[in-house]
C-alpha cells in the first residue's frame, strides 16, 4: 500500500472487553467475510459511551486496512470498498473526525477515486494541520494522478467506488469547524482583589460566561468578579479544591469549560486563537502554553510547560482531591488525537515572591495533602505534590524522600509512560539529590532521566551543578556547553526558560570569574544581557564581573544601560545589589532610591537602602529608612535589625528601647532581642547583665564584622564585649575573631588571636591561621613550617598538606 496511515492507538483492556468488536473484525477479515465486517460498524454505533465507540471504528478502519497486507490483488477492490462504506457511515453522522477522513481517504486512493481522495485528505488537514501523514498522502495522490496521463484505468476500480466517492465529496465540504458553541470561564477565589482585575480583563472578551466560586473572601473580590458579570457563587470553603472547582462546572453553561486561578493571566493577543479552539469539536480537552514566573525578584525567571485548562463540558469531567486536583485522568488519555497541545499563552505569577509568602502558603498546603493522605491511597501524584511543597518551604530532606517514594510508585505502575508530571519529577528528584548532597546520586539519577526524556535541558543543567559542586569543574562547564547545544527542553517536559540558553552561560561566566578570567566572563555576560533582556537575573553578575574588570559604578550602569534597554526596578534592584556587594555603597544608594521612587511599597528595597546607609556610616539616616517598615511586613524583623543596629551604635539608646518593642511586635526571636538589649545596655549603661544563647552568635558575628567593614572599631570594640557574654569559650571566641579579622584584611589582629590561642594549647585550627597569615605576608618559610606543625599535630590534614605544596610552590 502506497499511503501511510496514523499509528495505531492501543486501549486499556476495559475498553477491548466492552467493545470486542476489533477482534470479531480480524477474525471476519481473516474469513473473507467483508458484509460481516461492514456490519460491525453498525454495532459499534450502539456503544453509548461516546470515546469507547469512537476507539471501536478507528480500531474497525485500521483492522480493515491492516488487512490489505495479506489480501491478494482480486480482494483489494472489494477489501477498500467495505473500508471506505464502513468509514463514510461513521463520518456521515460525524464528519469532523480527521483521522476517520485520512483512512477513508486512504481507501478511495486504493480505489482509484483520486479526487474524492484528495478532497478527504484536504478535509482533514484542515481540521487538523499537524495530522500525521495527511501531507504525504496529498503528494502520492499528485504522483498518482501524473502516473495515470494517458494510461488505462485500473482494473481494480469496483462498482461501488462512484456511489462511495459522491458520498465522500459530500462530506468532505461538511467537514468543518463547529461555530457559534459557548466558553465558560470557571474560578475559585479568596481575597484575590489584588490579583483578579487583571485576569478578568484578559479573558473576559474570549469567554461567554464566567462562573466564580468564592470561597470566604473578606475583601473586594465579588464586587470586582460581578463588574466583569460574573456569575458569583458563595460557598463555604470544605477544604477541597477538587470540591469548590467542580461547583463552579456544575453551574457553567457552556459546550466548552476553561479554568483559570486569579494569579493566571491570558495573553490578550491570544484570546482569538482561545476562542477558536471551541471549533474543534473532535477534540476533547486542550494544552494551553503556561508559563510560570518562579523569581524571587521578579528577575524573569520562569518554567514553561503544557496546562491542561479548556475541555469539553461533559458531567464526567470532574477534579478530585484536595490539594492540586486533577482532572486528566477523567478524559480519555487512551486517544491521544483527542487531546491537543495549543499556543494560547496563560502567564502564571503565583510563584513569584511579592505575590505569595511560599512557606506559609506551602505549610497549608503540606497540611492539606497530609490529610489527602489519611483518606486515599498513596499515588504517586500525590507524593511528588508534597515533594513539591516540602521543597517550596525549603525543607530538601523532607521533599527528597517525597520525590523518591513518587518515583518508585510511578516506576511500579504498568501505565508509567501515561504520567505528564513524570519529566517535572524527575527533574525535581534530581535537583533534590544535589541539594542534599548526593551528588554522584544525582548525576546518576539524571543519565536514567535523559535516556527516557531525550533532550531534557534541564536534567543536563543539574549535572553540571552537581559536578561543580563535586570539585569537577572542567566537567561542570563541558555539560553546560552541551546545554547550550541542546536549546530550552519542549514545554512537554516542565522546562526552564533559559536552561539552554543564558543560565548556563551565566553559570559558566561564575567559574571563569572565579578562575580568575574576567575577561570571558564579562563576554559570556553581556551576550545574556545582549540576547536576554528580558531576564533581570543575569545583573547583578554581570554587574559584579564588570567592577571585577576595573570599571567605575558610572561605567557600569551606562555598560548595563546600553544592554538592557529599560532598565526595570527589578534590574536596578539587582545592580544595586551588585555594585553595594563590592564596596560601592553610595551607587548602591543611589539604584535603591530609583526603585523607592518606582515602587514606594517595596520592602526589598527598603531595608536594601537602609544597609547601603550603614555601611556609609549614616546611622540616623538608616535607622530612619528601616523603622518606616510596617511591623506586618515579611522583612520588618531584618528591617528591625538594621534600625536597632543604627540606632545602638548612634547612641540613640531611646530610640533602641523604642525599636526594641518593634522588633518584639514582629516576630523577632528571643535570641536576637536579648542581643540587642545587651548591646543597648552596654553602649547606654556601660554593663549587662543579660545572658546570651547560643543561638544569637550568627546575628552577633554578623553585626561584628559589618562594623569591622565600616572600620567602625569603637563600637566594634563594645560589641566584643557583648560576645564575652555568650556560651562560647574563649578558645572559640578567638577563632570567631581570627577568622573574622582575616577575611577584612585585618592581619596582625588575625595573628594575635592564633598566637594567643597557640599560647595556651597549639591545636590545628590556630597553627594553619597563622600560616595562611604568614602567606597572605609573603613568609613562605614561616607559613611553611606553621603548615609542617599542623601536619605534626594531625597527620593526613588535608588543609594543612594544600597550604605546604602551595608554600613550596611558591617558594620554588
Amino acid at each position: 500500500m502506497a499511503l501511510r496511515i496514523s499509528g495505531s492507538t492501543s486501549a486499556p483492556d476495559s475498553i477491548v472487553l466492552a467493545a470486542d468488536l476489533p477482534a470479531r473484525a480480524q477474525q471476519l477479515l481473516a474469513a473473507g467475510d467483508l458484509d460481516g465486517y461492514r456490519e460491525l460498524f453498525a454495532q459499534a454505533e450502539r456503544i453509548e459511551d461516546v470515546h469507547r465507540r469512537y476507539w471501536a471504528n478507528v480500531q474497525l478502519l485500521e483492522r480493515g486496512l491492516a488487512a490489505s497486507s495479506f489480501a491478494t490483488p482480486a480482494q483489494l477492490p472489494g477489501l477498500f470498498t467495505a473500508i471506505t462504506a464502513g468509514a463514510l457511515e461513521v463520518l456521515e453522522r460525524e464528519p469532523c473526525e480527521p483521522k476517520l477522513l485520512n483512512y477513508a481517504g486512504v481507501a478511495l486512493y486504493e480505489l482509484w477515486s483520486l479526487d474524492a481522495a484528495t478532497a478527504l485528505f484536504k478535509a482533514a488537514k484542515r481540521l487538523d494541520p499537524q495530522l500525521g501523514q495527511v501531507d504525504r498522502n496529498l503528494q502520492q495522490v499528485a504522483l498518482r494522478r501524473r502516473s495515470l496521463r494517458g494510461a488505462r484505468r485500473d482494473p481494480r476500480l469496483h462498482p461501488e467506488v462512484k456511489g462511495l466517492a459522491r458520498r465522500a465529496l459530500a462530506l468532505a465540504t461538511r467537514a468543518q469547524p463547529a461555530s457559534g458553541l459557548r466558553l465558560s470561564l470557571c474560578m475559585i477565589v479568596r481575597d484575590e482583589q489584588e490579583m483578579l482585575p487583571r485576569c478578568l480583563a484578559a479573558v473576559a472578551d474570549a469567554v461567554d460566561e464566567i462562573v466564580i466560586v468564592d470561597t470566604g473572601s473578606t475583601d473586594d473580590t465579588i464586587e470586582i468578579a460581578r463588574s466583569f458579570g460574573a456569575h458569583v457563587i458563595e460557598r463555604e470553603w470544605t477544604g477541597s479544591f477538587a470540591d469548590a472547582r467542580n461547583v463552579s462546572f456544575d453551574a457553567a453553561s457552556g459546550d466548552w469549560l476553561m479554568y483559570l486561578d486569579a494569579d493566571e493571566v491570558l495573553v490578550r493577543e491570544d484570546a482569538q486563537l482561545l476562542r477558536s479552539l471551541t471549533g474543534r469539536t473532535w477534540r476533547e480537552a486542550f494544552y494551553l502554553a503556561e508559563t510560570n514566573y518562579t523569581g524571587d525578584l521578579e528577575d524573569g525567571t520562569a518554567v514553561t510547560h503544557n496546562a491542561l485548562r479548556v475541555f469539553r463540558n461533559r458531567k464526567e469531567y470532574r477534579f478530585d482531591g484536595r490539594l492540586h486536583e486533577q482532572i486528566a485522568k477523567t478524559l480519555p488519555g487512551y486517544l491521544p488525537e483527542r487531546l491537543e497541545s495549543t499556543n494560547v499563552r496563560v502567564e502564571h505569577y503565583g510563584y513569584l515572591g511579592a505575590v505569595r509568602d511560599a512557606r506559609e502558603k506551602s505549610r497549608r498546603n503540606i497540611e492539606l495533602l497530609r490529610m489527602q493522605m489519611a483518606e486515599t491511597p498513596a499515588t504517586p501524584f500525590l507524593h511528588y505534590n508534597l515533594g513539591s511543597e516540602y521543597a517550596a518551604a525549603e525543607d530538601a530532606h523532607a521533599s527528597l524522600a517525597e520525590f523518591e517514594r513518587a518515583w518508585a510508585l510511578m516506576e511500579a505502575d504498568a501505565d508509567r509512560d501515561l504520567y505528564e508530571f513524570a519529566p517535572a519529577l524527575a527533574n525535581r528528584l534530581v535537583k533534590a539529590l544535589r541539594v542534599c548532597g548526593r551528588l554522584q546520586d544525582a548525576i546518576t539519577r539524571a543519565d536514567e532521566a535523559l535516556a527516557r526524556f531525550p533532550g531534557f535541558t534541564d536534567l543536563v543543567f543539574e549535572q553540571g551543578a552537581a559536578a561543580l559542586a563535586l570539585g569537577h569543574t572542567e566537567r561542570a562547564v563541558s555539560l553546560w556547553e552541551r546545554c547550550i547545544e541542546l536549546g530550552d527542553a519542549p514545554r512537554r517536559y516542565t522546562a526552564t526558560i533559559g536552561c539552554g540558553t543564558y543560565l548556563p552561560r551565566i553559570s559558566i561566566a561564575e567559574v571563569k570569574l572565579a578562575q580568575g578570567d574576567v575577561e570571558r566572563a564579562c563576554e559570556l555576560l553581556e551576550h545574556c544581557a545582549r540576547e536576554h533582556p528580558e531576564f533581570y537575573g543575569v545583573v547583578l553578575p554581570y554587574a559584579s564581573a564588570l567592577i571585577a574588570a576595573g570599571k567605575t559604578p558610572d561605567e557600569v550602569v551606562i555598560a548595563l544601560a546600553e544592554r538592557i534597554p529599560e532598565l526595570s526596578a527589578t534590574a536596578r534592584f539587582m545592580l544595586g545589589t551588585a555594585l553595594y556587594e563590592t564596596g560601592a555603597a553610595a551607587a548602591g544608594e543611589a539604584q535603591f532610591r530609583i526603585v523607592l521612587e518606582r515602587q514606594p511599597h517595596s520592602s526589598r528595597a527598603r531595608v536594601a537602602l537602609g544597609e547601603t546607609l550603614l555601611a556609609q556610616k549614616r546611622y540616623a539616616e538608616a535607622a530612619a529608612v528601616a523603622a518606616e517598615l510596617p511591623g506586618e511586613d515579611p522583612l520588618a524583623v531584618i528591617a528591625c535589625r538594621t534600625e536597632l543596629f543604627a540606632r545602638i551604635v548612634d547612641g540613640d539608646g531611646a530610640g533602641a528601647s523604642a525599636a526594641l518593642e518593634r522588633a518584639r511586635n514582629a516576630g523577632m526571636t528571643p535570641a536576637e532581642l536579648d542581643l540587642f538589649a545587651a548591646w543597648r545596655a552596654l553602649a547606654v549603661d556601660g554593663r549587662t547583665e543579660i545572658a546570651l544563647s547560643v543561638d544569637a552568635v550568627p546575628l552577633l558575628a554578623v553585626a561584628l564584622e559589618a562594623l569591622l567593614r565600616v572600620q567602625d572599631f569603637e563600637a566594634f570594640e563594645l560589641l566584643v564585649g557583648v560576645l564575652e557574654r555568650t556560651p562560647l569559650d574563649q578558645r572559640s571566641r578567638r577563632e570567631l575573631l581570627a577568622d573574622m579579622y582575616m577575611r577584612r584584611g585585618f592581619l596582625a589582629s588575625a595573628a594575635e588571636e592564633w598566637m594567643a590561642v597557640c599560647q595556651d594549647q597549639p591545636d590545628v585550627s590556630a597553627l594553619l591561621g597563622l600560616g595562611r597569615i604568614a602567606e597572605a605576608r609573603g613568609m613562605a618559610a614561616e607559613a611553611s613550617e606553621f603548615a609542617a606543625a599542623a601536619l605534626a599535630h594531625e597527620p593526613g590534614n588535608q588543609a594543612a598538606a594544600d597550604l605546604l605544596t602551595q608554600v613550596r610552590a611558591l617558594a620554588a
